[in-house]
This record gives structure tokens, C-alpha cells and sequence, in this order.
């Protein structure tokens, strides 16, 4: 914990690099203001609420985090997750559950979990990133189109059939909107200038309906302010609320009914598996935009105090107002361009932000959300990551091209929970398939060519690979059809990694198995720490039935002895 906020005082940064991790800090504020507001829609809360984690969850984790340049906020592969949350169980259980992951971040970070994230096979990522992409561009076109239905019940499919049902009824004022937004996403993108495109887009989408709107009476599309309202002191107010994001208990929010929610044992249930879901997404977008930033920067991050500052953040920002946060790809790609190298541009990020909510919330209700749902439109695309889907798909091999269309099909059809739990699943179940066709045994021929003549009644069989639940059966299983001539069994396993319980087990019974039809049994170089192993089991030093050797000549020499 502290650790970045300590190496960064213990630097003692220059003045002239003060100033440009506050550039960069306004830099990244400028593109992170409108994409918390849209990341906050896409997830079903108010705009504020995205506003609120930048701005909170962005300060605690840049000051408690393992990295010097993350940019922590609302983030977009979040958004699968939380809107179902928020439908079910309303603003108040959507920052209960944040809560929820924020702690047990904190509890993978003190367990030391952090390079454990690193298992996770590429093909899953991918997959589900993907898949958030589909669903994140599907859920935009409503406000795309400006559809006069809710499509936020049922699954996916069924959201599906009633967007297509109501596509001859678009608005033809929404659409010119959000096709003018794209395009200038598009193209300004293109031009590769220091101004951001979304920045220049969103101004133009709403400079073309306040205009169209004055010129043509019948011109009316929907904004920020028209859609979401808000009370303070008891005065209703369009937008977003222009005062400091204020503490209150998650609890005492409302759920899903309107009423608030309270808290209760069976609510902690019920939310533990998103909760779940929010902090091992969490963990893996913060430690991958880590390891990224670190390529870029030439730094290096602690994964374990990364996770233990996410957690905090998480922990602190629901009691804001704030939605789940984790680590941006993107912003934090623009920080470490911009020149951002100390937790300072995150600062300044999130008081950029700040300023922003009470200087231009009532130019921000004028943005149109088909606006808002192309800039969704074009943050779904880049998260698909199409070019490496695609890539995968030609190049992998087919048991991870299988995981890959798993993740991606469950991912959309059903939820994240099930995709990743089963995409692990299943990549662990491949991967245990492969590692036991890696061990298999050997039968020495009996004229060896180093070794010589073997005596009459000794056979040697070399062991490859390691033994485990999955290979061990198949690796002593060879041994247990031997010729009745056979008096002695040599077990080379100079090539054996490793020994779990299940192996234990194996070599036990094939030790029982040898005894009764009077077969000794060698075991030659076998590592110490599993020669270990093996006594603590039983398997040890019996004069005329178990022997150990250090080399095959040995081995041989005590078999013959033994016959």
C-alpha cells in the first residue's frame, strides 16, 4: 500500500516533470470526462455516478496502487456486469456490490494473488472482451436510433428481437446525430491530431441538434438533461448535479423498487457472485493495463499492491456515489504518451473532472445520447479487439480456437460470470489433457546401448513428465501387465517434475501390486524432495522388496542383487 505514492516522493521529481504529469493529467481528464458519463449510461445509472468514480476511485487508487501511471475509472468491459445488477437490484445494490469487490480485492492483494492472474489463458480474455464489445454495441442502439422501447428485460436474444422490431420506428433526428458523432470519431481519429476526437465529436453532435433544433421547430432529439434529472435541497434539476460528490451509505440508496435497499445477509448472498465477477474483471484489467504501461513506460508495477489500491478505491468510492473501477487501457496508454509518470496526472485527472461537474454540468446536459451511444459504439469496437478475435481464430490451435467461441458465445448469450468461469474450465480441462499426453513410460530395450547386457529377470522403464491426478494412472498403468519372467522392475524418473497426492497414491498401490507377485521394485534418481514425499507415504528402504539409486548403473546393480 503507498507504494507508488512513496517511490514517487522518494524520485523527487523535477519541476519541469511536475508540470508535465499535470499536462498529462488534463490530457487524460479531457477524454475521461464524457467517456464516464457514457460508461456510467451504458451500465444503467445516471452519468454523475461515472463522474464520481473517476474522480474518487481515481485519486485513492493512484495514491495506494502498485503503478506510477494507471488511470483507474469506470471502464467499459464493467458494463455486462453491472447493468444487470443495477436492473435487479438498483443504484443502492449495484455500490453495495462494489463494496463487496473492493474487499476482496483487497484480500487477493494480501494473499499474494497477484501474479496468479497471469494464468488466465489468452484465448479467455480475448473472448470476453469481445464479447462485451457485441453487447456493449448492442445495447447502443436504441439511443442510436432513437427507439421508442425499453430493451433492458430478458436476455440477450430477446433484447435482440425487440431492437429489430423497433427499427422501422427510428427517429430520423437521433440517427443524423449519431451518424454525424461516428462520423467525426471516425474520421477525426484519422487525422492524428493532439485533440481528442471524441472530445471533438460529442461538441459537434450537439452544436449540429442545438442548431437543427432552432432551426426547425419539429427537430428534438434527446439529451443528458432531458433523460436524467436529479435533487438537491429539495430543487429538481436537469443533467448532472453541479455540487461535490457527497458521502452517503450504500445501503440507504435505493434498489431496484425505489425504496432503500437496507442491508441484509441474504442481499450479501445474493450480490456475492457479481461482486465476484466485478473483482476478478477488476484484477485482470488493472494488472493487463499495468504490464502494458509498464512496455510503454519502462517502469515496473507491484501486481499485489495494485490490487490492494483497486480494492481501495472500490472500497471508498461507493460511499460517493461511485460505480466500480478498475485500471483504462486506453487513458492510461494517452497519460504515458503525454508524458505521465507519477501518480500526480492521475490527481490531476480526477480534480480536472471535478472542476469540470460544477463549472460545465449545464453545458454537459446539452449532449445528445445518440451522441453518447455512438461514442459507446466506438469504444466497443476498439474493446472487441476484432483484428486479434479474428487472428486467434486462424491461428490457434483448435482446443483454444474451442475456449476462444466458448467465452465469446456465453460472454454474449448468457453473462461474463458463466463465460469466465467456464472458459477457465474448460482451458484448465485442455490443458490437463495435453500435460497428461506429455507423460508417458518407456520400456528400456533389454540390449541397451550404453548400459550393455541387462540381467535375466530386470527391466528398466523411464518415466517422462510429471505425475499428477491426471497423468499418474496413465504413466504406472503401463506396468501393471508385466510378463511373469520379470523379477525386478527399474523405475528411471530423472525425467519426473513433479509428485501430487494422486501420484503418492499410484506408486503405492503399483508398490503393493509388485510385492504380491514377489517383483522388486528400484526407484533410481528420483529428486530429493520427492524421494521425501515418497517416504512421508510409505514408499521407503525395504530390503529385498523397495530400493532407491542415484544413477541407472546402480540401479541395475541393486536390482540384480535383489532378484
Amino acid at each position: 500500500m503507498l507504494s507508488a505514492l512513496r517511490r514517487s516522493i522518494h524520485s523527487r521529481p523535477s519541476l519541469s516533470t511536475i508540470q508535465t504529469n499535470i499536462m498529462a493529467g488534463l490530457t487524460v481528464g479531457i477524454i475521461a470526462l464524457p467517456l464516464s458519463m457514457a460508461l456510467a449510461i451504458a451500465s444503467g445509472v445516471a452519468p454523475q455516478h461515472g463522474l464520481y468514480t473517476a474522480i474518487v476511485a481515481g485519486i485513492v487508487i493512484a495514491l495506494t496502487g502498485g503503478s506510477k501511471v494507471n488511470i483507474s475509472g469506470p471502464t467499459a468491459a464493467f458494463v455486462v456486469v453491472l447493468l444487470p445488477i443495477v436492473q435487479g437490484y438498483g443504484l443502492g445494490g449495484l455500490l453495495i456490490a462494489g463494496m463487496m469487490a473492493g474487499l476482496i480485492l483487497i484480500i487477493m492483494g494480501f494473499a499474494r494473488f497477484g501474479k496468479l492472474i497471469e494464468i488466465v489463458p489468452y484465448p479467455v480474455v480475448v473472448g470476453f472482451t469481445t464479447g462485451i464489445g457485441v453487447v456493449i454495441a448492442t445495447f447502443q442502439i436504441k439511443d442510436f436510433f432513437g427507439l421508442p422501447v425499453s430493451a433492458d428485460e430478458g436476455h440477450y436474444v430477446d433484447k435482440v428481437a425487440v431492437l429489430l422490431q423497433a427499427l422501422p420506428d427510428f427517429r430520423w433526428q437521433e440517427t443524423l446525430i449519431g451518424a454525424l458523432t461516428l462520423a467525426v470519431l471516425i474520421l477525426w481519429s484519422k487525422t492524428r491530431s493532439k485533440i481528442p476526437a471524441h472530445l471533438v465529436a460529442l461538441l459537434c453532435g450537439s452544436l449540429a441538434a442545438l442548431f437543427l433544433g432552432m432551426l426547425m421547430p419539429d427537430f428534438s432529439v434527446a439529451t443528458i438533461g432531458s433523460r436524467f434529472q436529479y435533487v438537491v435541497d429539495g430543487v429538481t434539476g436537469q443533467g448532472i448535479p453541479p455540487v461535490l460528490p457527497a458521502f452517503s451509505w450504500p445501503w440507504q440508496l435505493p434498489g431496484a423498487d425505489g425504496e432503500p435497499i437496507g442491508m441484509s445477509y441474504a442481499l450479501i448472498r445474493e450480490l456475492m457472485p457479481a461482486a465476484l465477477t466485478i473483482a476478478v474483471l477488476g484484477a485482470l484489467e488493472s494488472l493487463l493495463c499495468a504490464v502494458v504501461a509498464d512496455g510503454m513506460s519502462g517502469k515496473k508495477h507491484d501486481p499485489n499492491d495494485e490490487l490492494i489500491g483497486q480494492g481501495l478505491g472500490n472500497l471508498v468510492a461507493p460511499l460517493f456515489g461511485g460505480i466500480p473501477a478498475t485500471a483504462a487501457i486506453a487513458r492510461t496508454a494517452t497519460n504515458v504518451r503525454t508524458g505521465g509518470s507519477l501518480p500526480l496526472s492521475s490527481v490531476v485527472h480526477s480534480l480536472f473532472i471535478l472542476v469540470a461537474i460544477l463549472v460545465l454540468a449545464p453545458l454537459l446536459a446539452w449532449i445528445p445520447m445518440a451522441s453518447m451511444a455512438a461514442l459507446l459504439l466506438i469504444v466497443a469496437w476498439n474493446m472487441s479487439e476484432i483484428g486479434h478475435f479474428i487472428r486467434t481464430l486462424r491461428i490457434a490451435p483448435r482446443h483454444d480456437v474451442m475456449v476462444l467461441l466458448t467465452c465469446f458465445l456465453l460472454t454474449v448469450l448468457f453473462d461474463m460470470t458463466i463465460a469466465v468461469a467456464t472458459g477457465m474450465g474448460l482451458a484448465a480441462v485442455l490443458f490437463i489433457r495435453r500435460s497428461i499426453d506429455l507423460t508417458h513410460t518407456t520400456l528400456i530395450e533389454k540390449q541397451h546401448e550404453t548400459l550393455g547386457d541387462l540381467p535375466d529377470g530386470v527391466v528398466i522403464y523411464d518415466i517422462n513428465g510429471p505425475l499428477f491426478f491426471g497423468s499418474a494412472r496413465k504413466a504406472v498403468s503401463t506396468l501393471g501387465s508385466i510378463s511373469g519372467d520379470i523379477r525386478a522392475i527399474v523405475l528411471n524418473m530423472r525425467e519426473v517434475s513433479m509428485l501430487d497426492m494422486s501420484a503418492l497414491v499410484a506408486m503405492e498401490d503399483l508398490a503393493n501390486y509388485l510385492k504380491s507377485h514377489n517383483i522388486a521394485l528400484v526407484i533410481n534418481e528420483l529428486q530429493p524432495r520427492m524421494a521425501l514425499k515418497m517416504r512421508r507415504a510409505g514408499i521407503r528402504v525395504k530390503p529385498g522388496e523397495i530400493a532407491f539409486a542415484r544413477a541407472l548403473p546402480e540401479a541395475i546393480e541393486k536390482a540384480a542383487r535383489m532378484l
